[in-house]
């Protein structure tokens, strides 16, 4: 998957929805949207077969499962998980270098073996949920920036093809990892959406200004009285960046 080339690409539609029935239904209704990501309570709600089907209606699906185990057991999700359709996935960067390197080796084997196009690998830096007080809490050095910094320069040594930060650290990210890595960025609201239980939120059109490959939006378009339309919104939005 290459960097997006239109606006409407760029933005990746968070399906939080607690079924298959609800996720499907957006999916159909948002004919302008092309990936979709399925998180780990949908995942967990419905297998594998709800991103065959995503798959089968024509869209791409982002798998946001978030791994972080031992290399083997890593490698292994990835390789089942490009079976089942995924073409990006996360895995946490805090996992260290071996497990990313062996995530990397399987998709790079499993697509070659599959015929079919590598998934991208992302390695997800710090939550965008958490303050430097939580980093703390947890033994890592409470300062948000510098631990994103670390971890995506792990992520880019060990073969992975991008990254996700919050908005707030693209610009420093990218001067470390240059211009070829993506960039991933949860915690966007449209101007006057409430933030809910991200802590480094930013606007559309200022993430995308900063740098940022792919946008992932959630409730601001899905919970809206008419989903398309917010959809189509943002992407007006990102026009004017």
């Amino acid at each position: 998957m290459r960097k997006p080339s239109a606006n409407a690409e760029r933005i990746i539609t968070a399906l939080d929805v607690e079924s298959a029935d609800k996720a499907l239904a957006l999916v159909r209704e948002l004919r302008s949207a092309r990936i979709f990501k399925v998180g780990l309570e949908l995942f967990t709600a419905e297998g594998p077969s709800l991103l065959r089907d995503i798959r089968d209606l024509g869209k791409a699906v982002f798998l946001d499962l978030k791994l972080h185990d031992i290399p083997n057991t890593v490698g292994e999700a990835v390789r089942a998980s490009l079976r089942h359709g995924a073409a990006m996935m996360t895995i946490h960067a805090s996992g260290g270098p071996e497990m990313m390197t062996r995530a990397a080796e399987a998709a790079r084997r499993e697509a070659e073996a599959l015929g079919a196009e590598k998934p991208v690998l992302l390695g997800v830096t710090v939550l965008t949920s958490l303050k430097a007080e939580d980093l703390a809490a947890v033994g890592m050095p409470p300062d948000p920036e510098a631990q994103v910094r670390r971890l995506a320069g792990l992520a880019r040594r060990a073969g992975l093809d991008g990254i996700v930060c919050s908005a707030r650290e693209i610009e420093v990210v990218r001067r470390d990892v240059g211009p070829d890595m993506l960039i991933v960025t949860p915690g966007i609201r449209p101007a006057g959406a409430a933030a809910q239980d991200q802590k480094r939120v930013m606007t559309p059109r200022l993430a995308l200004s900063k740098g940022s490959d792919y946008l992932v939006i959630g409730r601001p378009i899905t919970q809206a009285p008419s989903p398309a339309e917010a959809f189509d919104r943002i992407v007006r939005e990102l026009e004017t960046a």
